[in-house]
């Protein structure tokens, strides 16, 4: 049976009414993902159209929230792309300890794990105790799931593998404790971490950061909103400061290109070049 088509027009007057009635800007998200999304969630529902779901979306929070899972893609993993962790513990870690206190904004953190995985780096490496982390998201439920920091116990072997080949120091089991099929973060671990709600499409900057995390976010925004989240991320940024992003992204394109240095063109790591 061929999809139901989407009519673009509803998906922009769905955008928009979401943007004015909860205030959260999906509308320069890359539409291909939204359109799929949309698709997603219809079928979950039962709606036979755009219009249909908006009007129900519009008028039940929780099913707005329900939206907004959708909508969000909170794929991670702990110690995800481990070559880039090596990178930030060889080539961003020694300059981080030349400061007395250092800021890190982790953008789009999702549910955390990623959040966890520079937590032990820095611990490792002896610098956490001068560090603070402020861990965003736009998703509420995500967020929760990050300050719990519990996660399926079947995933540890997979991070165990990642967290050896990032260069861990020690055994991955001394940063968890399982019961039956869960493993939970040692609470240690959360004790430099503030975890908050921020909308990259529509929130402000976080100012005096010394390195900004944002890996596997900004592809799924369209050009000009990817523009605007590199713009926070520049603003935020001590001169000197650093900026780490997904392996699929890139600075080469964009406009706040000019204010960086490469750092690791692989791990996609960027130095923040001094004010003229």
């Amino acid at each position: 049976m061929d999809r139901p088509g989407l009519e673009p027009t509803e998906i922009d007057l769905l955008l928009e009414a979401v943007f004015r009635k909860y205030g959260y800007d999906f509308r320069s998200y890359a539409r291909a993902s939204i359109e799929r999304r949309v698709r997603q969630f219809m079928a979950s529902g039962g709606f036979a159209s755009v219009s249909e779901m908006a009007l129900k979306v519009l008028n039940d929070r929780d099913l707005f929230s329900r939206l907004v899972r959708y909508f969000s893609v909170p794929v991670t993993e702990l110690f995800r792309d481990p070559q880039v962790y090596r990178a930030v513990r060889e080539q961003v870690i020694p300059l981080l300890k030349t400061w007395p206190h250092f800021k890190i904004w982790h953008a789009g953190c999702a549910t955390g794990e990623e959040v966890y995985s520079l937590a032990i780096i820095l611990k490792e490496e002896g610098v956490y105790d001068r560090a603070t982390i402020y861990a965003t998201d736009f998703n509420d439920e995500a967020l929760e799931r990050a300050r719990e920091g519990v996660y399926g116990a079947a995933k540890m072997k997979e991070a165990t593998h990642n967290y050896q080949a990032a260069g861990g120091k020690a055994s991955f089991s001394e940063y968890y404790h399982s019961r039956y099929d869960a493993a939970a973060m040692n609470a240690e671990l959360r004790e430099r971490i503030v975890f908050s709600t921020h909308n990259l499409a529509s929130d402000s900057v976080f100012g005096e950061m010394h390195l900004v995390f944002c890996r596997n976010v900004l592809i799924y925004f369209n050009r000009g909103l990817q523009n605007r989240a590199l713009g926070l991320f520049t603003e935020s940024l001590v001169s000197g400061g650093f900026l780490c992003l997904g392996t699929k992204e890139d600075l080469r394109f964009s406009e706040v290109n000019s204010f960086y240095e490469v750092v690791d063109r692989k791990a996609r790591i960027y130095k923040r070049k001094a004010a003229l």
